[in-house]
């Protein structure tokens, strides 16, 4: 299903809601480190902050989706240097509001700006091939 093909009347939102704060983008979210003489890549200060405010603020659906899924997200950044990058919202919301994020089929993600108010809308659809 193409976005231009996609109508929340005909396919209405399973769930939508605001997270308030700028995610870190996939260039900024790892640190390199020496855990027990080995190297190893871990999460950044800005990005397990934002994962664990993330958990505060989505909502916890019961049971979790498990159909294939259509996600928008509207992504306003506080700055004009920020990269378009959801793949951090997309992690965070396994084990909320779906099992795994492979069930993301098709996805529509935009970029603005917000200096006073950074945020990530997000809205998600079963996915429904005709």
């Amino acid at each position: 299903m193409a976005i231009g093909k996609f109508d929340p009347s005909i396919h209405p939102w399973l769930v939508e809601f605001v997270v308030d704060g700028e995610p870190a983008s996939k260039a900024n979210r790892r640190r390199f480190v020496k855990i027990k003489g080995k190297n190893r890549f871990i999460k950044s200060a800005k990005a397990l902050a934002y994962v664990q405010a993330f958990g505060y603020q989505c909502p916890t659906l019961d049971p979790l989706l498990t159909c294939d899924l259509f996600v928008a997200i509207e992504i306003y950044y506080s700055t004009r240097r920020s990269d378009l990058d959801e793949s951090i919202i997309l992690d965070a919301m396994q084990g909320f509001i779906y099992a795994n994020d492979r069930q993301i089929k098709s996805k529509f993600v935009t970029w603005g700006l917000d200096r006073d108010y950074p945020r990530a809308e997000i809205k998600i659809a079963e996915l429904v091939l005709d």
